[in-house]
């Protein structure tokens, strides 16, 4: 019985924590990762995935170009929910563990979470798209991914 619980747990998805007054660098998440809570099992994996969420896709760049200057200036436009950026394998000297589903791993992006629901995600892109400062601004589902060191 106490092996399928480990089992359960191993399966399970972090919960999303999307308050960007909220720092989540006790857990290891940089500024610029979207965090979740991660498994404190000790069961070895390879990776872990958040639970599945919405995102607003403001900017697609080429790879390791979005800076983390422009993500804090973009974080004052949504001070209710968390900008993000992909930084996976970019820097030579920082540890980068935080990837991203659903998303061309040969580029980078600045992004902010849009919620749980699709129907929360099209209100909230309705009102970039009013507000014209993101023009391809575009909603994508997808996880947070851990990759373990």
């Amino acid at each position: 019985m106490l092996s399928l619980a480990g089992i359960a747990s191993a399966d399970t998805q972090g919960i999303v924590r999307p308050d960007p007054a909220k720092s989540c660098s006790d857990r290891g998440f940089k500024p610029h990762e979207l965090c979740f809570e991660t498994p404190k099992d000790k069961i070895a994996r390879a990776e872990y995935l958040s639970e599945t969420f919405y995102a607003i896709i403001l900017k697609t760049a080429e790879r390791c170009t979005i800076t983390e200057e422009e993500r804090l200036q973009t974080q004052k436009l949504f001070p209710q929910t968390k900008v993000f950026s992909m930084r996976f394998q970019c820097d030579d000297n920082i540890e980068e563990n935080i990837s991203y589903t659903n998303v061309n791993d040969k580029f980078g992006f600045l992004a902010v979470y849009a919620g749980p629901s699709l129907k929360e995600a099209n209100s909230q892109l309705a009102e970039i798209k009013t507000a014209g400062r993101f023009p391809g601004a575009n909603i994508r589902r997808m996880q947070a991914r851990l990759v373990y060191p």
